[in-house]
């Protein structure tokens, strides 16, 4: 059987989610889990996690590409490992992937390598670039946005609101509120 499996970072990729879905009904899934959740939250992703319970001896894991699996080789190897240990096999549908076949297996393991160190390199240009913004001054990060709101705060704490309330009321988290009021302590 074939198995598919869809995701989408956020909610705003609707139409994403919508094409995996049609792709993967076109390569011939029977079963379909879809999510909407960052790949990051690897604990978080119950529909891969159904759809590895799911799959039995024989089946066939298919995704419309590797970044909608997983974000690390580790993460990919042990994705692997799960569905050897089940005897089923995965299939990357744009990269003609299938580690049903030896060559499928290797090719796999070197993407994913690939893959990976292609992102370690953007996010230490990324380090790179902040660090020299903030050098030269240009990088401030973002404005304490609570902390702003302390006088309303402290005027809502006088009139014996609580801090469950006052985070309502300002528009703020209950751990900013509580923040604010130990620092005037």
């Amino acid at each position: 059987m074939q198995i598919g499996y869809a995701r989408t970072s956020t909610l705003d990729q609707k139409a994403s989610i919508e094409a995996q879905v049609r792709d993967l009904k076109a390569a011939g899934c029977e079963k379909l889990f879809s999510e909407q959740v960052s790949s990051v939250d690897v604990e978080k992703r119950e529909k891969l996690s159904q759809a590895l319970d799911f799959i039995r001896e024989g089946d066939t894991l298919v995704v419309t590409k590797l970044d909608r699996l997983a974000r690390s080789v580790a993460h990919l190897l042990a994705i692997m490992e799960k569905l050897k240990t089940k005897g089923a096999n995965l299939r990357i549908l744009n990269m003609g992937i299938d580690t049903s076949t030896p060559t499928g297996k290797l090719m796999l393991t070197v993407l994913g390598g690939i893959a990976e160190f292609e992102r370690e390199i953007m996010l230490e240009r990324q380090r790179e670039g902040i660090a020299k913004a903030k050098a030269a001054g240009k990088y401030k990060g973002r404005k304490p946005t609570a902390r702003a709101k302390a006088d309303e705060v402290l005027a809502l704490k006088q009139e014996g609101v609580g801090p469950t309330e006052i985070a309502k009321r300002v528009g703020i988290g209950r751990a900013s509120v509580y923040r604010i009021l130990a620092d005037i302590e």
